[in-house]
């Protein structure tokens, strides 16, 4: 028994989703309010030759708390569930201000790690997020952590912005071998909930290059929590200036922070791609 569920492909700078909405209160035509997804349908759901293709699944849902706009969910291409996604959130906002009759500019967005604030600028259609109070590891005050990979003792900073990170800085992006590192990283046993990894290369003091192994996905063109923990591990080791740009694989995101007990804002562009009807079995 199939259920046919309406939803909208979206990217942030190739970062992809699927969006599906179950508040019941959409202008289009809403998923049901009580579905419910297996990982093993997300995982086909995400897969790009059986499925629709995505890095994660964006699942709208009726806040807990009243007083906010929206409840956004995520499952990841290997159906885990994710805390955050930069990315994800602009391109929720987007979503809402196109169904939005009133074209609201500001939301509030109820995810696993609290509450984000978003401000929509309605002619560039780019969106600015209140990521919240980043929290640096240990290793900020001491150069960093090491961290045994295949015989080689690599150097790290840990930082959290509602979703762990791993931050390498590394001489050239292009030819690091992230395919390789990435994965092994990930589910080291330093890190028991598995973590994002970032590769930095360090452009000048206003600018970084970026490739990230997305915890739950792996490579991915983009990642806005990634492009946020990289800026704030930057600027923490005086590597930076702020504001920052942010350069990945799919484009640039704009970046700036201003120190401990300061909330680190991201500023960037999201795009639908085209909407569809989806057999969940």
């Amino acid at each position: 028994m199939s259920l046919s569920i309406p939803f909208v492909k979206m990217h942030g700078l190739g970062n992809d989703f699927v969006v599906l909405d179950s508040r019941g209160q959409s202008a289009s035509p809403s998923a049901p309010v009580d579905l419910k997804i297996s990982p093993k349908q997300a995982q086909r759901m995400c897969d790009r030759r059986f499925g629709i293709g995505a890095d994660q699944i964006l699942w709208l849902k009726k806040p807990l708390n009243s007083n906010l706009d929206v409840r956004m969910e995520i499952l990841n291409a290997d159906g885990s569930v994710a805390e955050m996604c930069g990315n994800g959130i602009r391109a929720i906002s987007l979503y809402l201000f196109a169904e939005d009759q009133e074209r609201k500019t500001e939301y509030s967005v109820e995810t696993l790690t609290g509450v984000q604030r978003v401000t929509i600028d309605p002619q560039s259609l780019t969106v600015c997020v209140d990521m919240g109070l980043p929290k640096l590891g240990g290793g900020f005050g001491s150069g960093g952590e090491t961290l045994q990979v295949q015989g080689q003792t690599l150097r790290f900073f840990e930082v959290n912005v509602g979703n762990p990170h791993a931050l390498f800085f590394v001489d050239s992006v292009d030819t690091y071998p992230v395919e390789k590192l990435g994965p092994l990283i990930e589910v080291h046993p330093r890190f028991p909930q598995r973590t994002n990894v970032e590769f930095i290369e360090v452009v000048d003091p206003t600018k970084i290059k970026l490739r990230v192994w997305e915890r739950g996905a792996g490579i991915t063109l983009a990642c806005g929590s990634g492009a946020c923990a990289s800026a704030v591990g930057c600027i923490a080791t005086s590597k930076t200036n702020s504001p920052l740009e942010v350069e990945l694989p799919g484009g640039t995101l704009n970046l700036s922070w201003n120190g401990p007990g300061t909330s680190v804002f991201m500023r960037g562009p999201d795009t639908e791609v085209f909407r569809g009807v989806y057999s969940l079995s």
